[in-house]
């Protein structure tokens, strides 16, 4: 486990670059946002050595790249590497007290996330997410698996070093490393690994399969792979999507989101250089 100062706080951000999405570049570019908003450090994990000086990291924490598989992109249209598997390492790796995880794809655009650093718990993660263009209902992203267990997503996750989270990651880890004896126990389809199964699975045996326990009190804003986002100003982005008459729609948003699809951030991104 890596040194902590008792009582610190920041961000951590995993981002393994593949041959398509530069997910360092994502990372770098949201951990501006946090600095803008949060008024947080940030420590990005990857497996790149130089990184490019213009990259505010707080910290870096270079590992090898957790082992990979494919996973096909809708937004690409194609089978890419991902490199993901190894979230659960955020409690050894962090070097904050406290720590709020995030996805290298989740837009930082208010300062509500600092509301979790309050929390009693000693982890939380969001049980609900949506749509902003309210096209998908996502009602089966609700529960997963044959027998409908309660979902949790590991896009945001806050934790305290405390023993607590730490049976949760430690669980993450057992499922992950038993990932086939898992996903046949809870008839989970298709096979391919995702973090978000491993953290539900992890909260499921860690209350004593309970089925709820304290959570990120509010849902979590997502854009699917197929709408296209664009920035209009710093903090507030324009949706474009078709409605389920297929007629083109656009909304915007100026809330803090999740984008599913990796090709219109990287696009934003890389018009922000």
């Amino acid at each position: 486990m890596r040194t902590t100062q008792s009582g610190t706080r920041g961000v951590v951000i995993f981002a393994y670059a593949n041959e398509l999405i530069d997910y360092v570049a994502l990372a770098a570019w949201s951990a501006k946002n946090i600095h803008r908003h949060l008024r947080l450090p940030v420590c990005v994990i990857t497996d790149q050595v130089n990184l490019p000086s213009h990259y505010s990291f707080d910290q870096v924490v270079v590992t090898d790249k957790s082992s990979e598989y494919s996973r096909h992109f809708s937004d690409y249209d194609q089978v890419v590497t991902w490199y993901n598997r190894n979230r659960m390492d955020a409690f050894e790796l962090s070097p904050w007290d406290q720590t709020l995880v995030l996805d290298a794809d989740y837009v930082v655009a208010s300062d509500q996330l600092l509301s979790l650093f309050d929390s009693p718990y000693p982890f939380l993660a969001h049980d609900r997410a949506h749509d902003v263009t309210g096209a998908e209902p996502f009602e089966t992203n609700r529960t997963f698996g044959l027998y409908h267990m309660p979902m949790s997503w590991a896009t945001v996750m806050i934790f305290n070093r405390t023993s607590q989270a730490k049976r949760i990651f430690d669980a993450m880890s057992m499922i992950r490393d038993n990932w086939h004896h898992y996903r046949v126990l809870y008839s989970i389809t298709p096979a391919t690994y995702r973090n978000d199964h491993a953290l539900s699975i992890a909260q499921l045996i860690t209350n004593g399969h309970a089925l709820s326990w304290p959570t990120i009190p509010w849902s979590l804003a997502s854009v699917t792979p197929s709408p296209r986002v664009t920035q209009l100003t710093q903090d507030q982005y324009r949706v474009d999507y078709h409605n389920a008459q297929g007629q083109p729609r656009w909304i915007t948003v100026n809330h803090d989101f999740h984008v599913m699809g990796k090709r219109h951030l990287g696009d934003i991104v890389a018009n922000s250089q």
